[in-house]
């Protein structure tokens, strides 16, 4: 019984901490969906080249977006065309970094130590980026038909079918910004996420009540192995990347080494339950051992580089947030909740209804 109550408190303190940054990660997505036209992601990220997993990797750097909040955009950027070593890179290089982060980091660590930070990430985003492209084969995009088949003949006005497809409102031929946003949003992108959503949260709230309370201690304990455990505990395990300086300094402050820190430092934000299912979905499964391959080998590499680089340094500024959740934060997994377990369980009690046309389907 005590272990249920604290896996629900777990399940709720996760809840609480990774919701409003789902929802505002899918409203960003949605309005950038709508003000940027999908050929400009083609141009930019759609092409398997190098240059193009470059412009994702240092687009998605200064984003203030966390690794929950970064599926939605990522799923939004593939949708428009993204390449898969283009996604995969911005994936990977948006919840390392920030513009929040990056302070923060600095504040704590000093410009060195963001730097590194900084660098690190990208060539890990880059590497796992073309990796992609080069050993993994996208399906080629089927193109719609809908729109060849009624704008030619039919006027707007005349063709019922408009109502079910269109993005834009019957009445007015001009595109409602807002309505199209929320509906991209919380509509399309959210109904593909929902399943590996509701798996991560339960998944990720299992995991945090199992992860052992002397967690310094251990990694103190096993010196060099320390690398590995923090790694088995960073994949998994939701952590923001704010969020997660200050637990970093804490175990450098007890005794780890900067290496290991970084490791958790790098693989945490970058990877969680809840991501590693949607790029399972999203971009396959020889893309997810890529993801996942590049994110802890790198990590790794780079940690024993930090452990070498600051080998006569001690870590003393400590910044500690501990923040509690706000109302904003209990509404937000509020409303997270109810559409989850709508567009999951929708299916189980009500037959989707099949459209006799093409036209009607939304992608």
């Amino acid at each position: 019984m005590e272990f249920i109550l604290s896996y629900l408190d777990a399940l709720v303190d996760l809840s609480n901490a990774m919701a409003p940054y789902i929802l505002f990660g899918l409203l960003f997505a949605g309005i950038l969906h709508t003000l940027v036209p999908d050929t400009i992601v083609k141009n930019h990220l759609g092409r398997n080249s190098i240059g193009s997993v470059i412009k994702a990797t240092v687009f998605g750097i200064p984003l203030p977006v966390c690794s929950c909040g970064v599926i939605s955009l990522a799923t939004s950027i593939k949708k428009s065309g993204a390449s898969n070593g283009s996604t995969l890179a911005f994936l990977i290089s948006t919840p390392i970094t920030g513009v929040d982060s990056i302070l923060a980091t600095y504040g704590m660590f000093g410009w060195v130590f963001t730097i590194y930070r900084v660098i690190t990430s990208m060539i890990i985003s880059i590497i796992a980026g073309i990796l992609s492209n080069v050993y993994v084969k996208e399906e080629p995009k089927e193109e719609s038909k809908p729109k060849a088949t009624f704008s030619m003949q039919v006027p707007a006005e005349q063709d019922p079918k408009v109502n079910c497809c269109s993005s834009s409102t019957c009445e007015d031929e001009k595109p409602n910004i807002l309505h199209d946003s929320l509906s991209y949003a919380f509509v399309t992108l959210l109904k593909d996420i929902a399943s590996p959503l509701l798996i991560g949260l339960l998944l990720g709230a299992l995991i945090t009540v199992s992860v052992p309370q002397n967690l310094s201690e251990i990694l103190i304990e096993y010196n060099w192995l320390s690398y590995l455990i923090a790694i088995a505990i960073a994949v998994p395990m939701y952590v923001c990347a704010t969020a997660s300086l200050p637990i970093a300094a804490g175990l450098m402050l007890a005794g780890v080494s900067p290496g290991a820190a970084f490791v958790f430092l790098s693989a945490g934000p970058a990877t969680n339950t809840v991501t590693i299912g949607v790029v399972k979905k999203m971009l396959g499964m020889r893309t997810l051992y890529i993801y996942l391959g590049t994110i802890i080998i790198g990590s790794i590499i780079f940690g024993l580089g930090l452990d070498y680089l600051f080998r006569d340094v001690n870590v003393k500024a400590l910044v500690h947030m501990d923040e509690h959740a706000s109302l904003l934060a209990w509404a937000s997994s509020v409303v997270l909740w109810i559409f989850v377990l709508y567009y999951v369980l929708k299916p189980c009690f009500f037959k989707e209804k099949e459209c006799s046309d093409d036209s009607c389907c939304s992608s």
